[in-house]
């Protein structure tokens, strides 16, 4: 079976720093960089790095970060705010016939790309 995504769904990020190298480096753990002459070559860096990463955790017996991405999510989460900000968002849900949660949830689905199942 061929890899296809050699990054294990971490987000990469590549720039030209200001010494004309290329850095590659993962969004979610920027401690995990490479550089290059190229993007190409950076990018090549990087996997190694990785998987020199993922081969020293494995050895220590640490467990092997996984991307957002890939991991699998309940839909809950705690958020504490402002009592102020709680009464108006109740009084919000209420005026439009809907729960809080519900109100949050389209709030947040406005600001973001993520697909909601409403």
């Amino acid at each position: 079976m061929e890899k296809t995504d050699r990054f294990d769904g971490f987000s990469v990020n590549i720039f030209l720093d200001e010494d004309g190298e290329y850095l590659a480096h993962f969004v979610e753990m920027p401690n995990v960089s490479a550089f290059g002459d190229s993007p190409e070559q950076a990018l090549q860096e990087l996997e190694t790095a990785w998987e020199g990463v993922k081969e020293s955790l494995q050895k220590h017996g640490e467990p092997i970060p996984i991307a957002p991405s890939r991991k699998e999510y309940s839909g809950q989460f705690n958020v504490r705010i402002d009592r102020r900000l709680h009464r108006a968002l109740a009084m919000e849900a209420a005026r439009a016939g809907v729960s809080l949660n519900a109100i949050v949830s389209q709030k947040l689905a406005k600001e973001t790309s993520a697909p909601t199942s409403s």
